[in-house]
């Protein structure tokens, strides 16, 4: 650790000669060990090394950025030129500010050392448990990793971060076949500290194989209805709070004032079951934000509570332009609350529906407008599934459907980098022959 430190202190202490009011640098190195498996065989074993230099510097109010993969002395100081080049062409603004007099902080999680044999061994069951409970599935990529990385964050406004982190991760796509019919691809991952569990009892695994497994025969849609959509939680969290998060919450249209819900803080903007939060501390998140890239130790918030917005997702800069509060974490870290409707129950609750795993539709509106293909999913009727889905064509609008939530199921998927459970919506426009 200590050379890292040595080199970002160099760094910050050249920028400053060179007219830097404040700067930042980040030195890190990381080592990945991975297994690939393509068509159902092993085709590869490889370790990988990467070096990472990230240098920001404000001259005058004028921010420079530049990230090299070297730490040799000439790329280091080509890295500086390049940098100062860079804030003395932007142009100045008041609004850029870094968190300062946080100190010395050292930070550890997850699994540091790899243990390799074992991983191999996860990684063979895993294909193992695949072909014998789903041996319609063909295994088109599966990476499955260790990570370790480590390095110093340092900033000339008194702050000094220094972490370590490791986890595994088993990341998969696959399609089920049988003769000449097969799935359209899905994909599931999961990231853990420990190798304890078979992959395929982590997360969702085994029940997206068996989901994927029994949407080889599909029939069409009839008609067009409007109907109650369940969200398979890897789909809620993509599709439908990921669009909402950028398309109302964000920098960017917070900035340009676009946002529908730029007036809304305090306000009820979802039925008041919903309670969704960016928490990187929580045990269930794996090698969580500990820090932002402006400085400020990283805090769990509340983005949504009991149906209001309590916060937007902004960096300090942004805030300061619109005169908002800034977020306090800059990661992903989701976790919507689960409620106490088993699947099931919920499938049976819904006279028309749908439940799909994953959309495939054009970025919606800034008006929360959406519309494409529901796929990976299943026509419910009656309370009942009665087929897989052919591509079938959703609508709707994302900040209506928050408040026309019909139920939130107990299920919930916990794959190390978000928790979330299944979603009901009603009011959903569904489009078929």
């Amino acid at each position: 650790m200590e050379r890292y430190k040595n080199i970002a202190k160099q760094i910050l202490e050249k920028l400053q000669a060179r007219g830097a009011d404040m700067a930042h640098c980040s030195v890190r190195e990381s080592e990945m060990r991975e297994f690939n498996v393509d068509g159902n065989e092993f085709s590869l074993f490889r370790t990988l090394f990467n070096r990472y230099i990230g240098i920001t510097a404000f001259i005058g109010g004028k921010k420079g950025s530049v990230s090299i993969n070297r730490f040799d002395d000439e790329a280091i100081e080509a890295a500086i030129e390049n940098c100062v080049s860079a804030a003395n062409s932007a142009t100045p603004d008041t609004a850029w500010e870094l968190a300062s007099g946080n100190g010395e902080r050292y930070f550890k999680s997850g699994a540091i050392v790899p243990e390799t044999e074992k991983l191999f061994f996860r990684t063979k069951e895993l294909l193992n448990d695949i072909h014998t409970r789903h041996p319609k599935i063909i295994v088109e990529q599966m990476i499955v990793k260790h990570i370790c990385a480590k390095g110093v964050y340092m900033s000339t406004t008194g702050n000094c971060y220094i972490s370590e982190s490791g986890k595994y991760a088993a990341e998969l796509m696959y399609s089920a076949h049988e003769g000449e019919k097969s799935t359209s691809f899905y994909g599931s991952d999961v990231t853990v500290t420990d190798l304890d569990k078979p992959f395929i009892d982590c997360a969702l695994i085994e029940r997206e194989l068996c989901d994927i497994e029994n949407q080889i025969d599909t029939a069409a849609t009839n008609g067009k209805f409007t109907g109650t959509v369940i969200f398979t939680p890897a789909c809620l969290v993509s599709t439908v709070f990921g669009n909402i998060c950028g398309n109302f919450a964000s920098d960017g249209v917070l900035l340009d004032g676009t946002s529908l819900w730029k007036d809304k803080l305090g306000q009820k903007v979802a039925d008041e079951r919903i309670t969704v939060s960016f928490k990187p501390s929580d045990e269930r998140i794996v090698n969580g934000e500990r820090y932002t890239g402006e400085g400020y130790i990283s805090e769990d918030y509340d983005f949504i509570k009991n149906g209001v917005l309590q916060s937007f997702m902004l960096s300090k800069y942004v805030a300061n332009k619109t005169g908002n509060e800034r977020a306090k974490n800059s990661s992903f870290a989701m976790i919507i609350e689960s409620g106490d409707t088993p699947l099931e129950e919920m499938i049976k609750s819904i006279d028309k529906g749908l439940i799909i795993g994953r959309f495939s539709g054009g970025s919606p509106g800034t008006n929360g407008e959406f519309s494409g293909v529901a796929k990976n999913g299943f026509m419910i009727e009656n309370g009942k599934i009665t087929h897989a889905l052919a591509e079938t064509m959703i609508s709707g609008n994302l900040a209506d459907m928050l408040n026309n939530l019909v139920a939130i199921s107990k299920e919930t998927l916990v794959d190390g980098t978000v928790v979330a459970p299944y979603m009901a919506f009603d009011g959903i426009t569904v489009s078929g022959k």
